[in-house]
């Protein structure tokens, strides 16, 4: 079983009156409410720095190599997607 740590946490009047008009309405506690919101930011913002990491690395592995694929050349293959002559692979990158 995972350890549960307390965090407190300081809501204006407005939006904690909002918080449990919610709650109420969803026949949800306030906390667990809170605890998925929370829960669902971390992951989105997780994704975003993943994909941000790899972004990077990308651009340095261009920068080393100067090997892409162009947007038009990315965009005839994926048209081509669904019908019979479908290539088994993305287009190749320029040596």
């Amino acid at each position: 079983m995972q350890k549960l740590v307390n965090t407190g946490i300081k809501l204006d009047a407005g939006l904690h009156q909002r918080l449990k008009a919610l709650s109420t309405v969803k026949a949800r506690s306030p906390h667990w409410l809170m605890k998925a919101a929370i829960e669902e930011y971390v992951q989105r913002e997780e994704r975003y720095e993943q994909e941000k990491r790899e972004d990077l690395e990308r651009w340095e592995r261009y920068q080393l190599t100067g090997r892409a694929v162009s947007q038009t050349q990315v965009g005839v293959w994926l048209n081509t997607w669904g019908d019979e002559a479908t290539p088994e692979a993305a287009p190749p990158c320029p040596m």
